[in-house]
């Protein structure tokens, strides 16, 4: 029974320990770090259209407006 719960406990921390130095997590969290960046750009870059685009519209619709 205690062999039993050693081996399970010698097992998972060795897994922990192979989690901290394989290099192909790193890898992973490269790119999804790069997507998080890609996709706060767009974010951005929407959120500035959109502003623009009121700003236009806006103006547009108040053009008409005084023309009526």
């Amino acid at each position: 029974m205690f062999l039993n719960l050693y081996v399970k406990a010698k097992t998972f921390l060795w897994g922990v320990r192979d989690g901290f130095t394989r290099e192909d997590g790193a890898v992973a969290t490269e790119y999804g770090l790069l997507l998080a960046l890609v996709a706060l750009a767009i974010i951005a870059t929407l959120i500035l259209l959109a502003t623009a685009l009121i700003k236009v519209f806006g103006n547009s619709a108040s053009e008409l407006n005084a023309h009526a």
